[in-house]
């Protein structure tokens, strides 16, 4: 398929016309940066959205600062029985969830860090994420133009060439900022394939996108000195917030990729993803491993 938009494009732009009068979005990380951004648009087109945030006083300030329709909602990744309330809250509200969009993640962590015995940006980006999307995809509407969108950064490039490291889950065994954290993203890359495979057929997209490298969010808050002190000048070879979060508003709600599925996206266009990455072997293998995590913490 041919793009109509670019790496410069903005959510201004992907965004013009579209029309999301009815639909509800479920939005991961809606209180900063491209999180807060893509609340915004999707609101200002006429969706109602459920905003989640670590707790429920930040998602209820990203709300009140849009306006709009939402229902803010607290879902602390790093807690499973956070996410567990979250399944349970958007359950009760009886919506349809038209739109998932996971957006929230923290990145390269400087120092090896666990819950539940897993390294924490394993959990934080996809396990929690994984529990999240499974728990309520009998709320997703079949054959009415649904759309999953899950972000996974380039930096999936950065895990071992294996891409998923079953026996070292925990990360004790040479714990690496950036190898975990491109683990934590070949991880959604596999999980969005495996979806998109499940739900063949029933009108259900499932896309993944690197969204650029950004100015001014909170993502690259353990960077350290350097890179903070680079800002100035990186800024010349970064995105805005609004471009950043162009591709998956892009992917959520534009016609043109209404009917794609399963692929990964940059600069609003498909790309190829590493090797580790397309290895739906290893993503059912993933998939397996998922459940039982996620079950254990379901009780």
């Amino acid at each position: 398929m041919k793009s109509s938009f670019n790496a410069r494009s903005t959510t201004d732009e992907v965004l013009k016309g579209v029309d999301l009068t009815g639909k509800t979005v479920l939005l991961t990380g809606c209180n900063s940066g491209l999180g807060f951004e893509t609340l915004r648009q999707m609101i200002g087109h006429g969706a109602h959205v459920i905003a989640a945030a670590r707790n429920l006083k930040s998602a209820q300030e990203a709300c009140a600062k849009v306006g709009g329709s939402t229902t803010p909602l607290a879902c602390d990744l790093s807690d499973l029985s956070s996410v567990r309330q979250a399944i349970a809250a958007v359950r009760a509200s009886g919506r349809s969830v038209d739109i998932v969009i996971a957006n929230a993640g923290i990145m390269a962590l400087p120092d090896l860090e666990q819950i539940h015995g897993l390294e924490k940006q394993f959990v934080v980006n996809y396990l929690a994420h994984f529990m999240l999307i499974t728990g309520i995809l009998d709320m997703i509407p079949r054959h009415a133009g649904a759309r999953i969108v899950i972000l996974a950064s380039s930096a999936h490039t950065r895990a071992t060439p294996a891409g998923i490291e079953f026996d070292n889950l925990s990360g004790e065994r040479g714990y690496k900022a950036w190898v975990f954290y491109g683990q934590s993203n070949v991880a959604r890359i596999l999980f969005a394939r495996a979806l998109s495979r499940r739900f063949s057929g029933a009108g259900i997209t499932v896309n993944t996108l690197h969204p650029g490298v950004i100015a001014d969010t909170n993502l690259a808050r353990n960077l350290g000195v350097l890179m903070r002190a680079l800002a100035p000048i990186a800024r010349y070879f970064t995105k805005t917030i609004p471009q950043g979060a162009a591709t998956q508003c892009y992917l959520a709600a534009h016609p043109e990729v209404a009917s794609v599925t399963g692929q990964y996206f940059s600069d609003c266009k498909i790309t190829e993803p590493s090797p580790a990455a397309r290895d739906d072997a290893v993503g059912e293998r993933l998939w397996a491993l998922s459940e039982q995590l996620v079950a254990a913490h379901r009780g």
